[in-house]
């Protein structure tokens, strides 16, 4: 049997009775409601006011919060609204959202090594006269690459990116300086033909949900990386910033790969969106707006390569992507470069 309202303040909106009572819940990706029927006029409707539903910022924010170790009563002092949630309501938003986002089945696991404030390390750079915030996520990045050699080169390298080793000032901040080739993004050299993949992939759920955090198109970088480091279960780091240098591109040619030297002003430089650790591969993502009209295959493969060559490791270990929120397109960079 339905429950009675007893709140006077209740009415239908139809014929303002007060004689009304709960009807069932009407549930959608982004909230739970209530829904009520009149007794007089038997129309089912649901109340709009702000304290049965809430943004769904609010709601993600409150996953991201549990997703990074708080506890729920913590979560609910933190997130500021005007009107706070119950913890049961908290608990219901954390019950949706676990699927999406993966890493909640990591979260008791991690929780017992890292305090919430220091289980993601961030950094910033100032890197062509832009401000760069390179994430690590160091529970995910312990827990990928342990016990596995070649992973644990990645994590070195990682490691080092924040230290007085990393050569820094080879990304250039001059702004008078446009060559070409400089930067990853805005190479163009000759590819073998592949066909990517066209598939959909969590990411592409993730990226949804990420997307109603940024307010303006310029956030939405920063809010994609942001959601990815603390709610996805693969991604170990976010803004790497990578380079390639000429003996690199030498070792590459001697080695048969399609690359020629002279084709490049090096060092090329850039930074890879998100770093993914699974199914024993490294996958470099790049978060494209309208991904399906784009093909940043040259970018995402310089990518690779110069990860490839600072760990030491084969490119058959890695794999490339880039998305939307719709699309997901993924190809092996050793296909690009290398005659099978």
């Amino acid at each position: 049997m339905q429950s009675e309202i007893t709140s006077n303040k209740t009415q239908c909106p139809h014929c303002s009775s007060k004689d009304i009572r709960k009807f069932g819940i009407k549930k959608s990706k982004l909230l739970t409601q209530q829904r009520y029927q009149c007794k007089s006029c038997k129309k089912v409707f649901l109340l709009q006011s702000t304290n049965k539903t809430y943004p769904i910022t609010t709601i993600l924010k409150a996953v991201t919060l549990h997703n990074l170790g708080h506890s729920q009563s913590k979560i609910k002092n933190l997130l500021k609204t005007s009107h706070q949630p119950s913890q049961k309501t908290i608990s219901n938003w954390i019950n949706e959202f676990k699927e999406v986002c993966p890493y909640s089945r990591f979260r008791n696991e991690a929780k017992q090594q890292f305090q919430p404030e220091n289980i993601i390390d961030q950094y910033e750079f100032l890197h062509s006269n832009l401000n760069y915030k390179y994430q690590i996520h160091n529970f995910k990045l312990n827990y990928l690459t342990s016990n596995n050699e070649k992973f644990q080169r990645v994590k070195d390298y990682l490691n080092e990116i924040p230290t007085q080793d990393f050569p820094h000032h080879i990304f250039k901040s001059d702004h008078n300086i446009k060559e070409k080739s400089d930067r990853a993004s805005q190479t163009n050299f000759k590819i073998l033909n592949i066909k990517p993949l066209n598939k959909q992939n969590i990411a592409n759920n993730l990226c949804k949900l990420a997307l109603n955090l940024a307010k303006t198109n310029k956030e939405r970088h920063q809010s994609i990386q942001n959601f990815f480091i603390t709610n996805d279960s693969t991604t170990i780091a976010t803004e790497i910033p990578i380079y390639l240098t000429h003996d690199d591109l030498l070792y590459f040619n001697a080695h048969n790969f399609s690359l020629n030297p002279n084709d490049f002003s090096t060092p090329i430089t850039g930074h890879i969106d998100i770093l993914q650790i699974r199914n024993n591969l490294i996958h470099i993502l790049d978060y494209k707006p309208e991904a399906n009209k784009q093909q940043p295959i040259h970018q995402l493969a310089i990518y690779a390569l110069a990860i490839a060559s600072k760990t030491k490791l084969p490119l058959t270990l890695f794999k490339c992507a880039w998305f939307d929120e719709n699309n997901y397109y993924e190809f092996f960079p050793l296909h690009v470069v290398k005659n099978r």
